[in-house]
């Protein structure tokens, strides 16, 4: 029900939402999933297997550096103009053919302050060559002390390190698995009917009742299955590292090829396919009983 309606996402470069944070840092991170591995860590959790050594599936994320081409300003939820960098070979790179005109903002109308910030694929083996471009939040104590923070990072690159550390609780936002027009069985995972009940076994029973008489839209029927936007809350980062050599397999991953730049292993699964676009966010309801604590991992397999 909360997953109405299941259409194919508008863009794989998902929407964030971003909540306020009282502490001076940027809240968010973007990168490309590599593909799953498993992991040994020593358990530090509250569970019967505390401080001991435990093995877990984990996601690599390959996170390329960012580069900061400006600053979005907005008063009450509303963009009232954006500080660009004054370098023209990062607002060409940003898709700017010349630089706009500079546009005067009444710093003391400023609510929020968001930075733009666009990803380089290219820096990856995956392919793609477009730049793809977005707003991430930024922390701070009011909308003054987030617009200072935000104005020293303009035209400079963002690393993963820079913004998460070890331990920390992340959400995931990406645009899952595409799987195209699928029946109502895998879909919404109803019943299989006994073949001797209606000649059919793969269909809904009921469209619904005499009245309404009409079809409910909550009645499940065939339709896109996957690629939606997705949120999954709370995963964390179980080690960030500027060393591919390290997790890079003697063939490379499947479907992705080599990790080249800083990566970052997440415990657990991430929607999507390799190579889509994932979104990190500061967690919103992160555990915080495990989120100071840095997680011993050990054995990586490659």
């Amino acid at each position: 029900m909360a997953h109405r309606p299941r259409k194919r996402a508008a863009n794989q470069n998902a929407h964030m939402y971003w909540q306020a944070h009282s502490e001076k840092r940027v809240l968010g991170f973007a990168g490309y999933k590599v593909g799953m591995a498993h992991m040994s860590y020593v358990d530090d959790s509250e569970s019967p297997t505390k401080g001991q050594e435990v093995v877990s599936s984990t996601t690599v994320i390959e996170v390329p550096p960012l580069t900061v081409y400006g600053i979005r300003c907005y008063d009450d939820k509303n963009s009232i103009g954006d500080i660009l960098s004054p370098d023209e070979k990062i607002l060409k790179s940003a898709g700017f053919e010349k630089k706009p005109a500079d546009k005067k903002i009444d710093e003391t109308k400023v609510t929020d302050v968001r930075l733009l910030a666009f990803a380089a694929p290219d820096k990856t083996t995956i392919g793609k060559k477009h730049i793809e471009k977005m707003e991430i939040g930024c922390g701070g104590k009011d909308a003054k002390e987030k617009l200072e923070h935000c104005k020293a990072m303009v035209g400079k690159e963002l690393k993963i390190s820079d913004v998460f550390k070890h331990g920390e609780f992340v959400d995931v936002v990406c645009v899952t698995k595409g799987k195209g027009w699928q029946g109502a069985v895998k879909r919404f995972g109803i019943s299989i009917q006994r073949r001797k009940a209606t000649g059919k076994r793969r269909h809904v029973g009921t469209l619904g009742q005499w009245h309404p008489a009409y079809v409910l839209y909550t009645v499940p029927q065939a339709g896109q299955t996957g690629y939606h936007q997705r949120t999954e809350m709370n995963k964390r980062i179980m080690k960030i590292s500027n060393k591919p050599e390290d997790i890079n397999p003697q063939n490379g991953f499947p479907q992705y090829g080599f990790v080249k730049n800083d990566y970052v292993l997440l415990k657990g699964s991430v929607p999507g396919p390799a190579k889509r676009l994932v979104k990190l966010r500061l967690a919103v309801r992160s555990p915080k009983a495990l989120s100071a604590k840095e997680p011993n991992v050990g054995f990586v397999s490659r």
